[in-house]
């Protein structure tokens, strides 16, 4: 078996460098205009509950801080095609009536906090999300004339405390690929070089959010569709808890077994305002957490894994990642006097596996990819992938790929019983390594952001957050700064289910002792 392993790895990593050769050979020859320039104007940097405070109290005016975030999406969306259709003029009234409410003195700055916590502050909502007014197509040519008679549950809680969005981000077709690119919008292109990807499929949150055209943002996550792009555009994102944030109003929206891996969450440029903006979208559901409790990092009990033990369908480790992932664990030790335990959670290296069997648990009870793509018609996907490579097709190549394979997910239902149980098991076993004071350090992806198209040659890295889906378990995706070549570094937090707080907490500990968010265009 050992041999037969050792082949098929063989195989697999010969025809991706196949592949990556290619690709490579042909972007070789494209051209890119360098990336976004670093933000000049101070309102872009500060934080959004920050900003909040200084509007409430009446120190800078909400149409000010809306003007200068879309002053600055207008610079830098012709080189990065991150906002996908804007609300501009409506923003800007908004916000001018956010002004007339603070100048008028009817409620003084403990009600307007109270009331409206993000009073004033701009924000960004990822195209799948239904937002009044804006398209909601998912990258879908079938659905681009669609467009939202209503608010998703999340921006609507946003919009009641008072942020003022202002228009709506790309991602993949039907944000099953983590590339964000699609037959409607175009690609969207890495803010610090655009010779890279995103991610997806909430990359064009994460790319506006990293260039400082926005300072929060609504992403989804099935497989890491927030810490992907978080990680790749340098900032910072968390997958709740499972269960905690509604993810009502978004297309397509999960059913099934599927509900439990699908999450909502906030997407921000600083950590601090993680707790707040999780708070607003969870609602009710924050009750379940401890946000608000006091966090004694130095009591907690450490754990790091730098790989996943070695998938054969997944890239080995980028040695600048595990790095920086040394880095962290010194930091750690030498500030805070904890001893960060290297651990290996056996069964970690199955994480592709346990996802693709957790995705298609519940078999023909579930709506297909293939029918979604549909939207209502009939598509063969052999004949679509024809149609594509004559240029017919009117959707993605990692979208038919998807729909060309999903077939062969329950033809070995003993395999997928099996990985099911080991995803079990495996909950059990982090659960109980971590029980309520113990965080986990594990990479948020094998490579640094890839260059456009590579995906398609390694189209299982995903596998490094998706895992966290299945298990239900929070996560932070928090920025360590920028490689020689510029690109941004990341790592995963996570903890056991309902700690969020703990995650957050190291997040906002790093941001402030070590490193956050590095504006694009200052190296």
């Amino acid at each position: 078996m050992s041999v037969l392993r050792r082949c098929v790895g063989f195989l697999l990593r010969a025809s991706s460098r196949l592949v990556l050769a290619v690709i490579r050979f042909v972007s070789f020859f494209s051209r890119q205009p360098p990336g976004v320039s670093a933000p000049q104007n101070p309102l872009l940097l500060i934080p959004a509950s920050v900003l909040a405070e200084r509007i409430r109290r009446g120190e800078v005016k909400s149409s000010v801080v809306v003007q200068s975030y879309i002053s600055r999406i207008r610079e830098v969306n012709p080189t990065i095609n991150a906002l996908v259709h804007d609300r501009f003029d409506e923003a800007l009234r908004e916000a001018r009536a956010v002004d007339d409410l603070v100048s008028s003195g009817t409620q003084d700055q403990a009600t307007l906090k109270e009331n409206y916590p993000l009073l004033g502050v701009p924000l960004t909502v990822k195209e799948a999300f239904a937002l009044q007014g804006m398209p909601q197509s998912s990258g879908l040519i079938s659905r681009r004339a669609i467009r939202s008679q209503h608010d998703a549950a999340v921006v609507s809680r946003l919009k009641r405390a008072g942020a003022i969005p202002l228009g709506v981000t790309n991602c993949s077709e039907l944000c099953m690929w983590y590339e964000s690119s699609n037959n409607i919008y175009g690609r969207t292109k890495n803010p610090y070089n655009p010779k890279h990807i995103v991610g997806g499929s909430s990359g064009g949150e994460g790319c506006i959010i990293a260039a400082a055209g926005s300072v929060i943002g609504v992403g989804s996550d099935i497989g890491g569709s927030i810490r992907m792009p978080a990680y790749f555009n340098g900032i910072y994102g968390h997958k709740p808890t499972s269960g905690i944030v509604p993810n009502d109003g978004q297309f397509p929206d999960a059913h099934g077994s599927r509900t439990e891996l699908l999450g909502t969450g906030p997407m921000c440029r600083y950590a601090e305002d993680l707790p707040l903006v999780l708070k607003v979208m969870a609602g009710k559901g924050v009750e379940k957490l401890s946000l608000n409790k006091e966090v004694s990092l130095r009591s907690l009990k450490y754990f790091s894994m730098e790989n996943d033990g070695g998938c054969l369908f997944v890239s080995p480790m980028d040695k600048d990642l595990v790095e920086a992932q040394r880095k962290v664990i010194k930091h750690l030790e030498a500030d805070l006097g904890v001893n960060v335990q290297p651990i290996n959670i056996y069964n970690l290296r199955y994480s592709f596996q346990i996802w693709s069997a957790a995705m298609s648990s519940d078999g023909d009870e579930v709506e297909s990819f293939t029918d979604l793509m549909a939207n209502g018609g009939t598509m063969w996907p052999s004949f679509e992938l024809l149609k594509w490579m004559f240029g017919l097709s009117k959707h993605t190549l990692p979208a038919i790929g998807l729909a060309l394979t999903e077939k062969f997910a329950n033809l070995n239902p003993k395999g997928s019983a099996k990985m099911i149980q080991k995803a079990k098991s495996l909950k059990e076993e982090i659960s109980s390594l971590l029980g309520d004071d113990g965080i986990l350090l594990y990479p948020s992806h094998p490579k640094i952001a890839p260059k456009h198209n590579e995906p398609l040659a390694m189209p299982f890295n995903f596998a490094y957050t998706g895992i966290f889906n299945v298990l239900g378990l929070p996560v932070t995706q928090c920025p360590l700064g920028l490689n020689e070549a510029g690109l941004p570094l990341g790592i995963q937090i996570i903890s056991s289910q309902h700690n969020d707080h703990l995650t957050l907490a190291l997040a906002q500990y790093l941001e402030k002792s070590l490193v956050g968010w590095t504006p694009p265009g200052t190296i």
